[in-house]
C-alpha cells in the first residue's frame, strides 16, 4: 500500500485498509465457524462441563441437565449459532491476530516488516494460552458464583446467557495475554524502550489490576487473580526482555560505528 514521505497512510487509504483487514477477518472466521457447526454437540458438551454432565444427561435420556436450559422456538438455533461462531474466533486466532498486525505493518519500515512474523508465531499460542486458562477457571468461577444463590431457591441458567459468560470469559483471557506480545514487538521495531516499558511499572501494575477488576466477566477474585498476576508477570518480562535488547541493540550500533 502506498504510504506518504512521511511513512503514513492518508486517512481515507486508513479507513479502506481497516475496512479490508475486518472484511479477512470475518471471512477466516466464517470459514471457522462452519467447522463449529459441525461439532456442535461435541463443543457444547465440554463447555457445559462446569454446571452439568451434558453426555451423560443425553446418554440416560434425561429431560434436564443441571441447572442449564432452552427457551423459546429459536432458542436451540440461536445457541447453535453461538456456539459456532465462538468455535470459529477461537480456531482462526492466528488469521484475525494477523490481520491485526497488517493493519499496523503498514506504517512500518521495510526492516522492521520482518517482525510480524515473529508477531504471528509468538501471538497466537499467547492467546490459546490465555483462552485455555480461561477455560480452566470457569468450574472454579461458576462454582463461587452460583454459591451466592440464596438456600430456598434455585437458580436456572438460561444457556444463552452461560454462553455468554463462557465466551466473554475465553475471549478476555485469550486476547489480554496479548499484551506481552505487542510489548516485545514494538520494542523490537523501535517504537517503544525498555525504560519506557517498565519507568511506570506501578501505573502499570494499578492499571492491569484495574482492568481485570473491571472487565472480568466473573467477578470472583480468584478469577481476577489468574489473569492479573500473569498479565504482570508477563509486563516485567516483556520489559527485562525489552531491556537486554536495547543493550544489544545499542552494542551493535556502536560497534557499527567503529
Amino acid at each position: 500500500m502506498a504510504t506518504s514521505a512521511g511513512g503514513r497512510l492518508p486517512l481515507l487509504e486508513h479507513l479502506r485498509e481497516f475496512r479490508k483487514r475486518v472484511v479477512r477477518s470475518a471471512i477466516g472466521i466464517s470459514f471457522g465457524s462452519v467447522i463449529g457447526w459441525f461439532f456442535y454437540n461435541e463443543i457444547i458438551t465440554k463447555l457445559s462441563e462446569p454446571v452439568c454432565d451434558l453426555a451423560a444427561a443425553q446418554a440416560s435420556g434425561a429431560n434436564n441437565c443441571g441447572a442449564l436450559y432452552i427457551s423459546g422456538v429459536l432458542g436451540p438455533l440461536n445457541l447453535q449459532i453461538k456456539v459456532a461462531i465462538l468455535a470459529g474466533i477461537v480456531i482462526t486466532a492466528p488469521v484475525w491476530l494477523y490481520q491485526l498486525w497488517a493493519f499496523i505493518a503498514p506504517a512500518l519500515h521495510r526492516r522492521e516488516k520482518k517482525y510480524s512474523s515473529f508477531f504471528l508465531i509468538a501471538a497466537t499460542p499467547f492467546f490459546a494460552t490465555g483462552a485455555w486458562l480461561g477455560y480452566t477457571i470457569l468450574p472454579i468461577a461458576v462454582e463461587v458464583l452460583f454459591g451466592f444463590t440464596p438456600d430456598a431457591l434455585n437458580n436456572l441458567v438460561k444457556f444463552d446467557d452461560y454462553l455468554d459468560f463462557v465466551m466473554r470469559t475465553i475471549l478476555f483471557f485469550g486476547i489480554a495475554f496479548e499484551l506481552p506480545v505487542f510489548l516485545v514487538t514494538f520494542n523490537l521495531i523501535g517504537f517503544l524502550s525498555g525504560r519506557a516499558i517498565l519507568r511506570p511499572w506501578r501505573i502499570w501494575v494499578f492499571a492491569i489490576t484495574l482492568f481485570v477488576a473491571g472487565f472480568t466477566p466473573s467477578a470472583d477474585p480468584l478469577s481476577m487473580a489468574a489473569l492479573a498476576l500473569p498479565l504482570i508477570g508477563f509486563y516485567l518480562l516483556a520489559g527485562g526482555f525489552a531491556l537486554f535488547n536495547d543493550r544489544r541493540r545499542a552494542k551493535k550500533n556502536a560497534h557499527l560505528e567503529y
